[in-house]
């Protein structure tokens, strides 16, 4: 029974933060023998890596690990093993409430995922984690984190000390983390509290991993981050976004790179400038905006208000009338007023935005807002939430319409319905572009003008 004879199968659940440590778990997994796999059921061990975010994904999340479990005795699948988010944010409470996963392991464990999964498998119980701040693991001040930071990204392969993955797919993008972590202290977040405060990748292991990624086949790369308006700056350079950018550009296979999760309030003239000017740097804007009444945003530990924000989306758009900008909002936050509302509704009418997430408020562990006495009802929420979609899909369905005529470059995701996306469209949460009677591959970029918009996905036709 030694590490060559495992199986594991890899169940990812989340955002494209848990695709990449997924595929960092995969690397290290392989690279002590075992045999990855795609089918659950066929694995020795199913490795579900959680999402902790909101109820619904927390939901989802134990699903999975119930399907899992469903295997064991019908196959070879021995063992159901649970990471990420969830796994770290609640450790052995998790473990009472869920008996049928084997194992609850947090981020401390991924050093040694290997010899957790074989000690798993042997018939060891393994002692789950009791959930702490992460925040407290790090020096207040963001210069004095470097010692954390190279103990943090520990090499798996490679030179240059990056952490190199295993792909899982074989899509023509992937996602390219850069940092982790958030020092922001919204009210309504637990993010800070299991991911830890924010620490910076060093550029040399971002442009390895980065031609790493391009030599498997990716012509995409997807920057993600807690904040990505914040890298760089416990490295000594907030603008170090601005430097890296062309240099990630430049890499030899690589067509297009985009960026994710900005904060509006640290959103600077010169990282606009960057994004719009660099070539190949996708025109695309994924703005954390959340509401726009400033008592809301104040209550929520964020700045701003919506002449502020419609104000940033005015300068995107001088510097490039065709740039993709999206955003998610928090419906029903404790003390919102009907007032409240009436100007977040007014604001998406006014924004004209690519894409929309609305969200209603639940209470969520470790956070200030759980503590708040002034909680709107959960009728009241729902009814917003709905009205709010609503609104946001009619909005979005015109932004749409507005794009017919326009040119745009599409990456080919789906042979069969021979869509993909354009610059504009950001994976998996924003619309596509499709093209009719035509017979493009995995890959290809494809030059079209869109004659045709369904909701917020357009169809286009070749030049």
């Amino acid at each position: 029974m030694t590490p060559m004879s495992r199986t594991v199968a890899i169940v990812t659940l989340g955002c494209a933060r848990n695709d990449v440590d997924s595929e960092e778990l995969a690397g290290r997994l392989a690279a002590d023998g075992w045999i990855l796999v795609d089918d659950v059921d066929k694995a020795e061990v199913a490795l579900v890596n959680t999402c902790g975010f909101i109820e619904s994904a927390k939901k989802d999340s134990v699903d999975a690990l119930l399907e899992a479990n469903s295997l064991k005795g019908h196959g070879v699948t021995r063992a159901v093993v649970a990471v990420g988010c969830m796994a770290e944010r609640y450790g052995n409470e998790l473990a009472q409430a869920l008996p049928e996963a084997d194992a609850i392991l947090g981020f401390d464990d991924y050093k040694d995922i290997s010899a957790r999964l074989a000690s798993i498998v042997s018939g060891q119980s393994h002692t789950p984690h009791v959930p702490r701040d992460r925040r407290a693991l790090l020096p207040i001040a963001p210069a004095d984190r470097a010692e954390v930071r190279d103990a943090q990204f520990t090499p798996i392969n490679g030179a240059g000390g990056s952490v190199f993955r295993k792909r899982l797919g074989n899509a023509p993008w992937a996602p390219l983390k850069i940092a982790s972590g958030c020092d922001r202290r919204c009210s309504f977040c637990a993010i800070p509290y299991f991911r830890g405060s924010f620490v910076s990748r060093r550029p040399t292991e971002i442009l390895d991993e980065a031609a790493w990624l391009a030599a498997n086949g990716v012509t995409e790369l997807f920057l993600v981050s807690e904040n990505t308006t914040s890298y760089g700056k416990d490295l000594g350079d907030l603008r170090l976004m601005e430097t890296i950018l062309p240099e990630i550009a430049a890499i030899d296979g690589i067509e297009r790179v985009r960026l994710s999760y900005l904060q509006p309030a640290e959103m600077r003239p010169s990282l606009l400038q960057a994004m719009v000017e660099t070539q190949k740097v996708a025109s695309y804007f994924d703005l954390s905006f959340q509401h726009t009444s400033p008592s809301v945003l104040r209550r929520m530990r964020r700045f701003g208000d919506s002449e502020k924000f419609l104000h940033l989306i005015t300068q995107i758009r001088a510097l490039d009338p065709e740039a993709g900008i999206r955003s998610n909002f928090i419906v029903g936050f404790p003390g919102e007023t009907q007032e409240d509302f009436d100007d977040l509704a007014q604001f998406i009418t006014r924004a004209k935005l690519d894409a929309i997430g609305i969200f209603g408020y639940s209470d969520e562990d470790n956070t200030e807002a759980l503590d708040h006495d002034d909680k709107v009802d959960e009728e009241v929420i729902r009814q917003r939430v709905e009205s709010l979609s609503s609104l946001a899909d009619e909005m979005v369905t015109q932004k749409a319409q507005s794009r017919i005529g326009d040119t745009v470059r599409v990456l080919i995701e789906d042979e069969e319905l021979q869509e993909g996306r354009a610059a504009h469209q950001g994976p998996e949460v924003d619309g596509t572009t499709s093209f009719v009677g035509t017979s493009f591959t995995v890959g290809q970029y494809v030059e079209g003008v869109v004659i045709e918009s369904i909701g917020a996905d357009l169809v286009a036709r070749t030049i």
